[in-house]
């Protein structure tokens, strides 16, 4: 099946995602893409990006260090409102 969007409009769906201080949901219905799709996306650039190994340039591994520090932080918050969430259930 042949993608909609292109590789750079995607790549842009990431960028905002990942950078704009927006919900996911928000940036999805924005751009007229589905929320799946979009964290799709992210999940992959996500793999792709950590998966390079270590750079050369010092720059770029700044770049790549922060981003993986962004993204490590953005689950643990997320673990955390499940914990509360499932610690109500009882």
């Amino acid at each position: 099946m042949a993608s909609r969007h292109g590789t750079e409009f995607r790549r842009e769906a990431v960028r905002l995602a990942l950078t704009s201080g927006l919900t996911r949901k928000q940036i999805a219905a924005d751009l007229g893409v589905g929320f799946s799709t979009l964290n799709k996306w992210v999940q992959q650039d996500r793999d792709k990006d950590l998966m390079t190994g270590p750079h050369e340039d010092q720059e770029k591994e700044i770049i790549r260090l922060r981003k993986e520090n962004r993204i490590l932080r953005e689950e643990r918050e997320i673990l955390k409102k499940a914990t509360v969430f499932f610690a109500s259930q009882k």
